[in-house]
């Protein structure tokens, strides 16, 4: 039984590992993820690696092509429309239920999530000044906990797909957003007032004003389909 829970244990921690430098751009998209090489790099067997790459498989962060292999997904920027579109619907409706649900424990979390977010560096002050891997986890777990409340474990599985999905253009976002002088932080507090207000009307149109802001930065930022392989350059 013990070695059974430690495989699982070490299973989940390669699969978290992986979904990690995945959404931090270590490969490109369209990029072959090698069982050997991923072997070395984690320290582990390829029966780990194979297993933590399936299930990614099933979170949309891995495709599998028969007789190819494994790979970091690509995006076309039609599917950042509809996945951004997806995830304004569906945490519209979740914010609406969890500002009805939501109880002075939610609250408290709400606004610890927002205060680590806030204290996060947002960007990286060397290079490019790409947002930090800390700061887009942060970032996660608010939008995370803003739905928490909601109650319904199939619509908060979806938004942490889509989250995730959403953090595969991340580099686009992250460029594009940056010369828009947009304040993020500021966005971000307003969110978190309205959901203390329990104003589900105006934390709705906040939070797809939010997702909406970045989609419409990307669309601007001149990035066309022929450049969508290149988004997210593969760290050294």
């Amino acid at each position: 039984m013990s070695k059974s829970i430690e495989s699982e244990t070490l299973s989940t921690q390669i699969r978290d590992s992986l979904r990690d430098d995945i959404l931090s751009g270590r490969w490109a998209p369209g990029d072959k993820l090698q069982l050997v090489a991923l072997t070395k790099h984690y320290q582990t067997s390829s029966t780990v690696i194979r297993e933590a790459l399936t299930r990614l498989v099933g979170d949309r962060l891995v495709i599998l092509k028969p007789n190819r292999g494994f790979f970091v997904p690509t995006l076309s920027l039609a599917e950042i429309k509809d996945i951004n579109e997806l995830r304004c619907v569906s945490e519209e409706f979740g914010i609406g239920l969890a500002v009805q649900r939501g109880d002075l424990a939610w609250e408290s979390e709400l606004i610890a999530a927002h205060h680590t977010l806030e204290r996060t560096l947002y960007r990286n002050d060397e290079g490019a000044g790409e947002l930090t891997d800390a700061w887009n986890r942060a970032h996660q777990a608010f939008h995370a906990k803003l739905l928490e409340a909601c109650g319904v474990p199939v619509l908060i599985d979806l938004a942490s797909t889509l989250s995730d999905l959403s953090q595969l253009y991340g580099r686009w976002a992250g460029h594009a957003t940056r010369v828009t002088g947009r304040d993020v932080a500021q966005e971000h507090r307003e969110i978190l007032a309205a959901a203390l207000d329990r104003n589900a009307e105006l934390a709705s149109r906040l939070i797809r004003n939010h997702y909406e802001t970045t989609l419409n930065a990307i669309l601007k930022s001149g990035i066309d389909e022929a450049t969508e392989h290149g988004i997210a350059p593969a760290k050294a």
